[in-house]
């Protein structure tokens, strides 16, 4: 190619791939294997000792997976990117670097039900607490801030309601507090919002939504930003103390801009053990290819979903950032100009037993826990995704009584409103 940098959809297919040196393969091959031989006894022990980059054991690295992480960092603008097996695993390797037992990090309400159990419940095993502070109110994440505090967590576009946060707004905080700002972008995707290019020091996806995009693969990723100086007052000493099982190495002083997705890998997964299988990636790899295609039809479905919704007498409400009433719809313009996603929750006027039903209903729309497939989802997130929760934390969190989750996929939209129409009028 010319010195021209590739656009997003020339990446979405080519960024860290090439043809097959061995068999000229032009698909990435399914490397299906647990390890790899070495040179010799030299080489073994360099790459052991972090002194030469290469594979060992399929848990720590793989060439199918290599690719993925290639591919997601160049997407959202990364030094480098670390693939494991889902969301949740991207989540407590990230933090295993960041956090000592007693230590905080704090946490938008706004965010998927399974993180909101994980944070308060499964981390508390490990020392780990969370502290909640409000999206739309930026102060509260401000007073939030004690020096405990490791870490900042918010989702860009949330799950369930779909709205934006203000990404710049709490990168300044997190600067001033001297922590990184983790955002999950899982819901955005890079198509539509790279956080990093707002302030985001890390990454996180869960692959199995939009990114891989047809609900037949499970993982995750961590993309490092390369933008936080990991020895600032010694707070994150498994990044800038001498790791002892590494003779020594600093990883900071080493790795430099990419120091945190080197630690996630060689202390994180290597021990912790969440590895993504090779046929996974593969399949992840393929949906990427068409990721620019389905996110705009995504988007472009959804908003008509969404305006068909707030016409509709049986619906109480309609919380889409893509419209124009919408409190997040200045948020959408800044941070989504191509649209603001493909799922979002609306209310119905009776209540939780109105939205029990409507699920039960819909015959186009699956009713099932996950979002970003290519066919239209539906759940009712009090009864659910949210059960766990008390009442006022599910208002909290956007998953009330009476609100139904949508994502909303790439079928032709007057079938997915016909589908709705029939359900609510029924």
């Amino acid at each position: 190619m010319s010195d021209r940098l590739p656009g997003f959809s020339t990446l979405a297919v080519h960024a860290g791939a090439q043809p097959d040196p061995t068999t000229g393969a032009r698909a990435t091959p399914i490397y299906q294997t647990t390890s790899f031989v070495f040179n010799d006894a030299d080489h073994a022990a360099s790459l052991f000792g972090l002194q030469a980059f290469g594979n060992i054991y399929t848990r720590i690295g793989n060439p199918t997976n290599a690719v993925l992480e290639e591919r997601v960092a160049a997407l959202e603008g990364g030094t480098a990117a670390l693939a494991v097996a889902s969301g949740h695993a991207a989540q407590v390797v990230v933090l295993q670097q960041l956090m000592q037992p007693g230590d905080e990090f704090i946490a938008a309400r706004k965010l998927y039900g399974g993180s909101i159990n994980q944070f308060t419940h499964a981390f508390k095993s490990f020392g780990w607490n969370v502290v909640w502070a409000d999206p739309d109110d930026i102060a509260s994440f401000e007073r939030a801030v004690t020096p405990r505090t490791k870490a900042i967590f918010i989702e860009s576009i949330a799950n369930p309601s779909g709205s934006i946060t203000d990404i710049e707004a709490i990168s300044t905080v997190a600067r001033k507090a001297g922590v990184p700002l983790i955002v999950d972008n899982t819901l955005a995707s890079p198509y539509l919002i790279r956080p990093i290019d707002h302030g985001a020091d890390i990454v996180v996806h869960s692959l199995t939504k939009f990114l891989g995009g047809h609900g037949n693969s499970l993982g995750g990723i961590i993309v490092d930003a390369g933008t936080f100086d990991w020895s600032t007052g010694g707070k994150y000493p498994m990044l800038s103390e001498p790791r002892p099982e590494y003779h020594g190495i600093r990883l900071q002083e080493t790795f430099g801009n990419f120091a945190f997705a080197i630690a996630c890998r060689v202390l994180g997964l290597r021990d912790l053990g969440p590895a993504l299988s090779p046929f996974n990636a593969f399949m992840i790899l393929t949906g990427i290819e068409t990721l620019p295609l389905r996110m705009q039809k995504h988007c472009d479905n959804a908003k008509a979903v969404a305006e068909f919704l707030a016409g509709h007498p049986a619906v109480a409400s309609v919380s889409y950032a893509g419209l124009a009433s919408d409190k997040y719809n200045q948020l959408a313009r800044k941070y989504a100009p191509k649209g603001a996603g493909a799922v979002f929750t609306f209310g119905l006027k009776g209540g939780y037993d109105a939205g029990v039903s409507l699920v039960s209903k819909l015959q186009l729309f699956s009713h099932l826990a996950n979002v970003g497939d290519t066919r239209s989802l539906v759940i009712h997130p009090a009864s659910t995704t949210h059960s766990q929760l008390d009442d006022a934390a599910k208002v909290k969190s956007g998953a009330g009584p009476d609100v139904v989750r949508l994502s909303i996929g790439i079928e032709d939209k007057e079938d997915l409103i016909a589908d709705l129409e029939q359900a609510l009028s029924a």
